[in-house]
């Protein structure tokens, strides 16, 4: 379902938006990575030249940024993950009565989301010509009249790293998770 969603004009036009909401986090989170990774180098380089008070002061502000760093990287990433929920909510409320139509309309008794597979979610195996997703998405798109996004957006949602504590990769808040999608 999440890849149906996220397919649609709508779903990419809206995910491009949240992500662009979003650069200014990731690059404060970079930011933040980025000086902690330097005051790790410098403990390293150091730590055998530092007297016991120098060496005590550069520890504790390497937590208190590493404390910074985990609570924003952690704030970003639920705020992020709340804001795709309510796009991927809303979007199902008007996708969900297409997909029933489309399963009346073309003899399907049971429609079953394969995003999670086996042993994670029931279905063993699935695929071949039973996918419908890009047919409901194709007909979500016509009956909903929101255009493909430009040249300038991205198209699909771009795969972000998770927050890092200190690895030097800046936390940047989840994109949508790559999945397969409904059949």
């Amino acid at each position: 379902m999440e890849g149906a969603i996220f397919s649609t004009n709508e779903g990419r036009r809206d995910m491009d938006a949240l992500l662009k909401k979003f650069e200014p986090k990731q690059t404060e989170l970079k930011n933040l990575n980025d000086e902690l990774e330097a005051l790790k180098k410098q403990l390293t380089t150091q730590q055998a030249s530092l007297n016991e008070d120098a060496l005590a002061t550069l520890k504790k502000q390497i937590d208190s940024k590493q404390k910074t760093f985990d609570r924003s990287a952690q704030d970003a990433q639920e705020e992020f993950g709340s804001q795709q929920q309510e796009i991927a909510n809303r979007v199902l409320q008007k996708m969900a009565p297409l997909i029933v139509k489309y399963a009346q309309e073309n003899g399907f008794g049971m429609i079953i989301d394969t995003s999670k597979p086996w042993p994670q979610g029931p279905v063993l195996i699935a695929g071949g010509p039973l996918d419908i997703t890009q047919a409901v998405v194709d007909a979500y798109n016509a009956q909903s009249g929101v255009p493909a996004p430009t040249a300038t957006g991205t198209g699909t949602p771009k795969p972000a790293a998770k927050p890092t504590t200190g690895t030097g990769t800046a936390a940047k808040p989840p994109a949508p998770k790559p999945t397969e999608p409904p059949k």
